[in-house]
């Protein structure tokens, strides 16, 4: 047959097709009693005509999926085939199922070859997610197995099969279309003679499903993110400052933003605010600049819940109880909570002149916009860091950074990149501008604030979502799909949390609580 002739239509099974579904089944299932009467036919139409699915051709069916509703928690257990069946050869679909079970796919011989197959039960995986069921569940036969049934037992047989050293043409097809096999089933269709009444239980684990009972709190699965790209520059007053800040977090709120993003101490143009001698002292200019932290955390908290928006407040330098200095990133969220995250890693350049010292916490936040991790510039050059946060379903990583140079910058936003793609999760870098040759370490800034997603086919092609011009002031926004990083992450081109060889490796945080007295562990 050319493809040429080919005139492929996918639609719903309708009554009157049952002539042709009936030559069809006598057809195909000819060694297990044929067609199903046109009375059980009829019945499922009527209870579950979605999930009655055919393709024609030219108006000739030439392939059919069959599906009934069905409780998980029954099926997914070991059952019969006649489980399904009541009276008079009636399916037994269950209008609250949770879960669909495929009760036959079927296509006629002269056209197999052609992946139709495959096509039904992608229209089958789409209407579970569309109908936010938990799984489609269903009962494979191994007809081949017969033929090796005197050396093999039937969990050899899957398991040669599921490893493509034997054939089946049911259950391979079924494990190529990403179905799992969840346990033998004994005695599930005894007049299956080919495979002995052995059957394999099968899963399609739908990852978007939702209970009912959770509908109601589920998060948004589209979050708009709004960058600054923060210019630099001589302010007159701290109140000054807080006015540009104020500036932005309007500007994004009014595009319905969910996250404000500053970049890496973005108020430390206030250091300026002292005469160029006293700045001659870097480590008594640091502290000058840390006695403003309360009040813009403060303010900063204010604006979060005045303009219905998270802000991740770029980093400060703030004064520990311990009297020493860290550089810390602040999220005020908008419900009036704040929460703050210590940069870890401390460049060279912080530690000699301005004494910083490094944080030993490392958090993912839960915002009403996803789960949010952070690291300071530095930090995300330390890719264990990013798989910790991983490994407690981190979605997005904001990195609020401050760089002077472009191979600084290109330090930065390679490994930021590297992140996102490692992580299967979004990247948003945010970073500062400008030349304030008057204020000391102000001297020059480059930044090209960018947001990265994980490269696959559902993210643009260089895995770039968004991206600033480079060294000029402005705003960013990028809307991200939180939906498409749950799909990646399960059924991607490549899955790369899920393919770890944790039988080899892992990356463990370590428990420092021994300091205060307590034992030293390894979580």
């Amino acid at each position: 047959m050319s493809l040429d002739d080919l005139h492929l239509n996918l639609r719903n099974l309708t009554s009157d097709d049952y002539p042709q579904l009936k030559t069809l089944m006598d057809r195909v299932y000819d060694d297990i009693g044929g067609a199903w009467p046109k009375l059980t036919i009829d019945k499922l139409i009527s209870e579950f005509p979605d999930g009655q699915i055919v393709i024609e051709d030219d108006e000739t069916i030439v392939g059919v999926a069959l599906t009934a509703l069905v409780d998980y928690d029954e099926f997914s257990n070991p059952h019969k085939y006649d489980d399904l069946i009541g009276k008079r050869e009636t399916i037994l679909n269950d209008p609250d199922g949770d879960a669909m079970y495929g009760l036959d796919v079927l296509i006629d011989p002269a056209y197999r070859g052609y992946r139709l197959g495959r096509r039904l039960y992608e229209a089958r995986k789409e209407l579970c997610r569309s109908m936010n069921l938990r799984a489609i569940l269903a009962g494979g036969r191994i007809p081949n197995y017969h033929q090796y049934a005197d050396e093999l037992s039937p969990t050899e047989y899957i398991d040669k099969v599921s490893r493509k050293e034997i054939h089946d043409p049911i259950l391979s097809f079924q494990l190529a279309n990403d179905f799992q096999v969840k346990r033998l089933l004994r005695k599930y269709l005894p007049e299956d003679e080919k495979s002995q009444g052995f059957a394999t239980l099968l899963e399609w684990n739908n990852i978007l499903y939702e209970p009912a009972e959770r509908v109601l709190e589920t998060r948004p699965t589209q979050v708009r993110v709004g960058a600054v790209q923060w210019q630099m520059r001589e302010f007159a007053s701290v109140e000054a400052v807080l006015q540009q800040v104020e500036y932005f977090v309007d500007a994004l709120s009014g595009y319905q933003s969910d996250f404000a993003v500053f970049p890496e101490l973005f108020n430390a143009p206030l250091m300026g605010l002292q005469d160029r001698a006293a700045q001659q002292d870097q480590l008594a200019a640091i502290r000058y600049l840390a006695g403003f932290t309360e009040q813009f955390k403060t303010e900063l908290s204010r604006m979060a819940v005045s303009y219905n928006i998270n802000i991740v407040a770029g980093s400060m330098i703030e004064v520990g109880k311990d009297e020493r200095l860290y550089n810390v990133s602040y999220l005020c969220h908008r419900d009036g909570t704040l929460e703050s995250q210590s940069k870890l890693h401390i460049t060279p350049q912080e530690r000699r002149d301005w004494v910083i010292e490094g944080g030993d916490e490392l958090r993912v936040f839960e915002t009403d916009a996803g789960r949010v991790g952070i690291q300071i510039c530095y930090d995300v050059e330390f890719p264990e860091l990013s798989r910790l946060l991983a490994d407690q379903d981190m979605d997005i990583l904001f990195v609020p950074f401050w760089t002077d140079t472009k191979n600084g910058y290109l330090r930065v936003r390679h490994c930021a990149q590297a992140r996102a793609i490692e992580n299967e999760c979004y990247v948003v870098l945010c970073g500062s501008v400008g030349n304030v040759p008057s204020i000391r370490n102000l001297d020059i800034q480059y930044a090209q604030s960018s947001v990265f997603s994980p490269s696959d086919f559902a993210f643009p092609h260089d895995a770039v979502l968004s991206e600033t011009t480079p060294n000029t002031e402005m705003i960013m926004f990028s809307d991200l799909d939180l939906t498409r990083l749950t799909v990646v992450r399960a059924e991607g081109s490549v899955t790369n949390l899920k393919d770890r060889r944790q039988d080899l490796f892992d990356v463990r945080w370590r428990d420092w609580s021994w300091k205060s007295g307590g034992r030293q562990e390894d979580n």
